[in-house]
């Protein structure tokens, strides 16, 4: 059977997230309510959240963009922590099945040069070699 690696977050997602981790809610001019909500100085709140409440597959997809949208905003406030690096990569790659397209979305890997990128991309590209996810399958 071929897995199935969620693409987008769904408005379940986002229901169940801003319900079980007190996010805020999207408004009627949200687009891309997972970066909207993403904050560096809550890392830790929502690392715990991914390790402790019961969270549904989409729920898992949609607050790990949350989380490394908030790591890559700590990058460039030069406020990222080695503990939250180690946590990320370890649920980035114990739940690759779940996580996959948004490996592939933060590492860039058609882009050459890393000034064209996330401040987070090159973090991400290390999770992809692990993986050996080189080009999207």
């Amino acid at each position: 059977m071929e897995n199935v690696y969620p693409e987008y977050v769904t408005k379940s997602a986002i229901e169940g997230l801003v319900k079980k981790i007190k996010l805020p809610a999207p408004d009627e001019f949200s687009q891309d309510w997972e970066y909207e909500v993403s904050d560096s100085s809550r890392i830790t709140e929502f690392l715990y959240a991914y390790e402790n409440i019961e969270l549904n597959v989409d729920e898992k997809f949609a607050l790990m963009i949350i989380i490394i949208s908030s790591f890559n905003d700590a990058i460039v406030e030069r406020k990222a922590e080695e503990n939250s690096a180690s946590l990320i990569r370890y649920h980035l790659l114990q739940d690759i099945s779940i996580h996959k397209n948004t490996i592939y979305y933060w590492s860039m890997l058609d882009e050459d040069d890393l000034e064209n990128c996330h401040a987070v991309t090159s973090f991400m590209r290390e999770i992809a070699y692990v993986a050996k996810l080189d080009s999207q399958d």
